[in-house]
């Protein structure tokens, strides 16, 4: 049903938490984040963007990183400080796919490669439901944030994310 625009591996992953989840199809061209909400009526406040950063000293190092759209990535201190590096930056769009084999703007944080850490902000944690890229640019996923407690090495992070609003 959901296997043409979810990877069989996410859709598995999901059927086996027992959790309630929905694959919401949508248009390739709409799957950023912020272009997504504002067409299918979804809110910034429950999406959640995963975006992978890599060390740039001491050795090539990748992280995925999970937060609420509205959020922005403190790098400079919290990345920086878990990566145990001097300086890090965002991943290219080449290195993202490489690392977790997914296209941006369909990047999800379940199903990532084993050896890729996953870094949870904890915000994410305290929504009631979220919205997950898909895996493809096809498809987003509303699903708990429970979710996280049943992804293998996912870490709950406080402060791996900052609120501009704030």
């Amino acid at each position: 049903m959901h296997q043409d625009i979810v990877p069989q591996a996410i859709v598995e992953m999901l059927r086996a938490s027992g959790l309630d989840y929905e694959v919401m199809p949508c248009d390739p061209e709409l799957a950023d984040t912020a272009v997504f909400c504002e067409h299918y009526g979804q809110s910034l406040d429950d999406s959640v963007n995963t975006i992978v950063v890599k060390a740039k000293t001491g050795g090539e190092r990748f992280a995925a990183c999970a937060l609420l759209a509205p959020t922005r990535l403190d790098v400079n201190r919290c990345v920086r400080k878990r990566l145990a590096s001097r300086r890090v930056s965002f991943a290219s769009a080449e290195e993202t796919a490489r690392v977790t084999g997914m296209t941006i703007g369909g990047v999800t944080p379940l199903g990532l490669p084993a050896d890729l850490a996953l870094w949870v902000d904890a915000r994410v944690m305290e929504r009631s439901e979220i919205i997950l890229g898909g895996g493809t640019r096809h498809s987003k996923i509303r699903v708990p944030p429970a979710i996280f407690d049943l992804v293998p090495g996912a870490e709950i992070v406080d402060g791996l994310a900052l609120d501009p609003r704030e």
